[in-house]
């Protein structure tokens, strides 16, 4: 348990991804002297450019899984490589980031209240381009895809056996706005569209003309574990909380029970985004 999160007193981890990237990148480089190669002879074996395997050896790159894998066996590493995947991995997220998007693989079930912007798990690969674009402060364009490619990594939740329950409350003011501009907001509202269709996604939208609201309070995310956990998680900026206490995830549930209650219904909601479609 965090018993730091469930006293509410998140915050920002300092972020030691990029030291240990240069730290993989330099145990690279001292293997491949070792199996007497140059960069570009190892990006031939491995199907690489030489820059790219000169980003990766100077901690500018984030390696796939699958170069880490090449590039440990043409050297000879015997597991050495391949055994620092995951936490290679995990350094495509920011640190205050990265239990959460553990946590959400596991997921049995998962439902978020959304207020600014489409959900992660739910945005195109346009409109997610888009908002890290449009970041500040600004991400350099390295950065931005490697965002991207990791948001697109969690979509893996979509077809993981067994299925996971998601659902997800959308604020009607989201999918109006035209983030990276209307052609990416049409995008954005047809692969909702396709979402809502899946068995295993409720999708709902809450109208800004609702009188009443339980969620004035913020947007969350809960997510339901194989083990009974339950788990509530909040986020702000670069500041994020996890809770696990009943008392803490509670008050969540409940709200978004009500909110499930206030907003249109996942067959409404889906006639509702259709109609914004149209006006596009």
């Amino acid at each position: 348990m965090d018993v730091g999160a469930d006293s509410g007193t998140g915050g920002v981890e300092p972020d030691s991804s990029g030291q240990f990237l240069r730290c993989f990148g330099r145990q690279m480089k001292l293997l491949r002297e070792a199996a007497g190669l140059t960069q570009a002879q190892l990006g031939e074996h491995v199907g690489y450019g030489e820059a790219q395997i000169a980003a990766v050896e100077q901690g500018r790159r984030i390696p796939k899984p699958e170069l880490i894998d090449a590039v440990d066996r043409v050297v000879g590493a015997c597991g050495v490589l391949t055994a620092m995947k995951e936490e290679v991995a995990k350094a495509r997220y920011p640190s205050f980031f990265r239990r959460f998007v553990s946590l959400e693989a596991e997921a049995a079930e998962l439902h978020a209240y959304d207020t600014h912007l489409v959900n992660g798990l739910l945005q195109s690969d346009e409109y997610m381009r888009a908002v890290f674009d449009l970041w500040r402060p600004l991400l350099d364009p390295e950065t931005i895809e490697q965002r991207v490619a990791a948001r697109m990594e969690r979509r893996k939740l979509f077809s993981r056996r067994p299925t996971p329950l998601l659902s997800f409350v959308i604020e009607e003011q989201v999918l109006r706005r035209p983030v990276g501009g209307r052609d990416v907001l049409r995008g954005q509202l047809e692969q909702l569209l396709l979402y809502g269709h899946e068995r295993n996604v409720e999708i709902q939208v809450m109208p800004t003309d609702r009188d009443e609201h339980a969620g004035l309070g913020g947007p969350f995310t809960l997510i339901h574990l194989e083990d009974q956990r339950r788990i509530g998680y909040m986020e702000v900026q670069e500041a994020s909380i996890l809770y696990t206490a009943p008392k803490k995830v509670s008050p969540l549930e409940a709200t978004y029970g009500v909110l499930r209650a206030q907003a249109l219904t996942p067959r409404e909601s889906l006639a509702f985004i259709e109609k914004l479609l149209g006006e596009l």
